[in-house]
């Protein structure tokens, strides 16, 4: 018997592997988190699959995502990466990276682990929503709204509040799987 996805998961077997494996399951890891983040980001006015088709040519530029090597990476890097034909060639997001790589160091200092930061937006709980049609979920709440504003304050950029909720959903702080999904 065929399992039942989400609507939103297409034959693509990179898809299927994404909604089976990773989206929607709580997240915990601090360099995970910042890489969900900074690749929602990446995806604004793209698809999804768009960019989890170039995830790897971003992990393997950007150093499997630690903050700590990005954060130093210089302009003549960046420029370079600018030129590779396996990301999304955008000035402003590949330069967002590593400001954002700046901003979540600022935040490990303050509160001593970015997960545990994140996850306060939803008091460490996840918020388990039950909707039958994908028509009726929310492309942004009043949680994603209150952290973009919080990550903008706090030094991050390509955080919009619908950017927010996207992270949200594939950090597993939201369970927004419809609810005939097997993974439900």
């Amino acid at each position: 018997m065929e399992k039942i996805r989400c609507p939103w998961v297409t034959s693509d077997p990179l898809y299927i592997k994404y909604h089976d494996e990773e989206w929607g399951v709580p997240c915990y890891k601090n360099q995970q988190l910042f890489e969900m983040l900074c690749l929602e980001g990446q995806q604004a006015g793209l698809s999804w699959i768009t960019v989890l088709k170039k995830r790897a040519q971003y992990r393997n530029l950007f150093s499997s995502f630690s903050p700590v090597n990005i954060a130093n990476l210089t302009d003549e890097y960046l420029e370079q990466v600018l030129l590779n034909p396996g990301i999304i060639r955008n000035r402003l997001k590949v330069f967002g990276i590593r400001k954002n790589a700046q901003a979540y160091l600022k935040i490990e200092e303050v509160h001593d682990s970015f997960s545990n930061y994140i996850w306060a937006f939803v008091e460490g709980k996840v918020i388990k929503n039950k909707f039958k049609k994908s028509s009726e979920i929310p492309m942004e709440t009043a949680v994603s709204v209150n952290m973009s504003k919080q990550l903008k304050k706090d030094g991050f950029t390509f955080v919009g509040s619908k950017i927010c909720y996207a992270f949200m959903q594939a950090s597993g702080m939201v369970n927004d799987h419809n609810i005939s999904c097997f993974k439900r």
